[in-house]
């Protein structure tokens, strides 16, 4: 399966590209007379990574097909908490096994985020004052504390290249309105329990996740990926043991690399990462197929 890496788009025969993110690029599917619809979007998952704001020149081989089919597994997993943007996975020859067929949303401007563990992010919000996006914590807290109840730890949505930030609940009232506040958040910390009973059983704990909400009418409907190794951490049950970090499942093994003296690179200087090395790459991706197949109980092929 081929790496899409370039910053020239893949032309995909019937569509129109239309955007390229960190790792995922959009086409619009092209009418009977040449126009773009309007209405739906084919979203393509490359094999690029992307750490500290940055994408990496380095791809994962596979990546992109391990994030589209566990999404498309969650996908059926959460139907009856919340709909999804999946129209149909049948998509072009150029793109088998990491694209999917979507419905075009109005996408809500605020990464909803939930945590069932303290650690990243949340740790150091918490080492500072107690509390996370706003949320008061108990006290004692460590890294890789279980929470007493999953909680809603928003951030905003910064242009790429930018950090995003901790968003207390009252600016995304502010920001979309206390009912679709309400709505957004219930479901996120509902999408993380749901994925904790689940994945539970088969070894793994999942410590945060971001999931992103789009608007189809007045429905809410869930886009993008969900419960991934790129937008969740990813635990081994059987290690986990708060008061360090975790091992993970997940890009955290990137990072760990980047940040440490064997990268050679100073993440507060604004210069790119360096290259990964072949047994990073190897290792990340091992990490990737082997949280889809304990998950799944599928073979990754």
């Amino acid at each position: 399966m081929s790496a899409m890496t370039s910053s020239q788009p893949l032309t995909v025969p019937g569509y129109a590209h239309v955007y390229s993110g960190k790792v995922r690029d959009l086409y619009a599917p092209l009418d009977e007379s040449g126009t773009p619809r309007k209405d739906q979007l084919l979203l393509v998952a490359s094999d690029r990574m992307s750490a500290y704001d940055f994408v990496l020149d380095t791809p994962i081989p596979d990546k992109g097909a391990v994030l589209t089919q566990l999404s498309l597994w969650w996908f059926e997993r959460l139907e009856d908490l919340v709909p999804n943007h999946v129209v149909s996975a049948d998509v072009p020859d150029e793109v088998a096994g990491r694209a999917v067929l979507v419905k075009r949303l109005a996408m809500l401007p605020v990464e909803c985020v939930a945590r069932a563990y303290l650690t990243g992010g949340g740790l150091t919000e918490y080492r500072a004052d107690g509390h996370v996006s706003g949320v008061a914590l108990p006290d004692g807290l460590v890294d890789g504390s279980r929470l007493p109840e999953p909680v809603f730890t928003p951030s905003t949505k910064a242009p790429m290249g930018e950090h995003d930030q901790p968003m207390p609940y009252a600016a995304v009232e502010a920001e979309i309105g206390a009912p679709l506040a309400a709505r957004v958040r219930d479901l996120t910390t509902s999408i993380l329990a749901r994925g904790n009973e689940i994945a539970a059983e088969r070894g793994i704990l999942i410590a945060d996740t971001k999931v992103e909400f789009g608007l189809d009418g007045d429905d809410v409907v869930l886009a993008d990926e969900v419960l991934t190794p790129d937008s969740s951490r990813f635990w081994p049950a059987e290690l986990w043991e708060p008061g360090h970090p975790q091992p993970s499942y997940d890009k955290q093994y990137v990072r760990d690399w980047l940040t440490s003296s064997a990268s050679g690179w100073d993440k507060e200087s604004g210069q790119a990462p360096p290259d990964l090395p072949e047994d990073v790459v190897a290792q990340t991706r091992a990490k990737y197929v082997e949280a889809y197949e304990r998950l799944t109980g599928r073979t990754f092929s």
